[in-house]
């Protein structure tokens, strides 16, 4: 199972569309997820559109037509892996100490909200991954995303994108 993972991309505020080379994996992805910080519900449709599946929860730039429509935390199966999606996780000092503690039922957790990417491993086995801002790399060199694979419920395959600059 192939999978996107994606977040913060503030359309149209910090770009007019995802950037030309995250579509394409997008269209071509088994499982789609975005954490967060959508902007426009106009973004969501597209993407729903593109993708086989979605996975999509709402972030704090998000206004009542996103949260209307998508949770604050989603909770999926992907081939035996259990994946919780949340836009915020709060302060990275303590992040995976906290999040293990919030989702203890769970195999990987994928967040937004600072535009860095992030892959690190809590104590019990969370794994925690941020794949940064296709839009918005604010103080990162390059904007960004993730792709994973899941083989019999185990992540494998992780692996940052960078994307050019427009």
């Amino acid at each position: 199972m192939r999978l996107v993972l994606t977040a913060d991309t503030h359309v149209p505020k910090r770009a007019r569309d995802l950037p030309d080379p995250l579509w394409a994996p997008i269209e071509a992805a088994d499982v789609v997820v975005h954490a967060g910080d959508w902007v426009d519900a106009a973004l969501l449709d597209a993407m729903t559109a593109r993708s086989r599946r979605l996975v999509g929860v709402y972030g704090n730039n998000d206004g009542p037509v996103l949260r209307a429509r998508l949770p604050e935390v989603a909770r999926v199966d992907l081939d035996g892996l259990c994946v919780a999606v949340v836009h915020e996780t709060g302060p990275r000092t303590g992040r995976e100490k906290r999040c293990a503690a919030r989702f203890p039922d769970v195999d990987v957790l994928v967040f937004g909200h600072s535009h860095i990417p992030w892959d690190t491993e809590a104590p019990g086995g969370l794994r925690l991954l941020n794949p940064g801002s296709p839009t918005d790399r604010r103080s990162q060199p390059h904007a960004t995303y993730l792709t994973a694979e899941v083989h019999g419920g185990s992540l494998t395959e992780v692996r940052l994108h960078a994307l050019p600059r427009p």
